[in-house]
């Protein structure tokens, strides 16, 4: 994937979802305004078990590339320790964590202080995850890309594997998802985001080949 990659990913759906953006702003506003009401109690009982089980600071922070490449920081509960190995880096994931960390990471509510994205503008509800700066840049032209849209709470890479999955596989999801943006499919991913938190993740194989064969075919069509 080399030259024309800014073709590579079409997004015929995308212009007829900024045209509409005023009311997808209203509507993700309020829906975010009206969450944060039944979430408030909720907040309060993981910022318990977080300064219980790993302490103070209760919040991680850190710079994402949102739509455009455009900084944001992101918030988010702290659900893993900073531990190292003997060579200076980091543990494992699963290894940082407790078991009621790892919980509160399955049930997604590390991720309720995203809900103020929401309302600030710097996010949505569904799209691709927010990355680091240095993340995206590693990705070249395939990071830049997927910042075409708006990050999300939840997205197509999140509901198809999610961590099962290997980067490049997040990638080719996460540009199917720019190259058919719709609010439609935005309601099938927040329906799928509820059945993964009761159910776990799971590698849908089909939409995970149809990922990968849609940005090989426009990969191939632009030579």
């Amino acid at each position: 994937m080399k030259a024309n990659l800014d073709r590579v990913v079409s997004v015929p759906a995308w212009p007829s979802l900024r045209r509409s953006a005023a009311f997808r702003r209203a509507i993700e506003s309020l829906f975010a305004a009206v969450a944060l009401v039944p979430c408030l109690p909720l907040m309060g009982l993981t910022a318990i078990v977080v300064w219980i089980n790993l302490g103070r600071p209760l919040l991680f922070t850190q710079v994402r590339a949102g739509v455009g490449m455009r900084v944001f920081t992101i918030l988010k509960f702290r659900t893993m320790t900073d531990a190292r190995g003997a060579d200076g880096e980091l543990l494992a994931d699963e290894l940082r964590q407790t078991k009621l960390t790892a919980l509160l990471r399955r049930l997604r509510f590390d991720e309720l202080p995203q809900l103020l994205s929401i309302l600030r503008g710097d996010m949505s509800l569904v799209g691709p995850r927010p990355l680091p700066l240095a993340t995206v840049a590693a990705f070249g032209e395939l990071g830049r890309l997927r910042c075409l849209v708006p990050p999300g709470m939840t997205g197509w890479a999140q509901v198809n594997g999610n961590t099962r999955l290997s980067d490049d596989q997040k990638i080719a999801l996460d540009l199917w998802y720019v190259g058919h943006a719709s609010l439609r499919l935005d309601g099938f991913i927040l329906l799928l985001t509820l059945k993964t938190i009761v159910l776990g993740e799971k590698v849908h194989r089909a939409h995970l080949k149809m990922a990968e064969e849609y940005v090989a075919r426009r990969t191939n069509l632009q030579g």
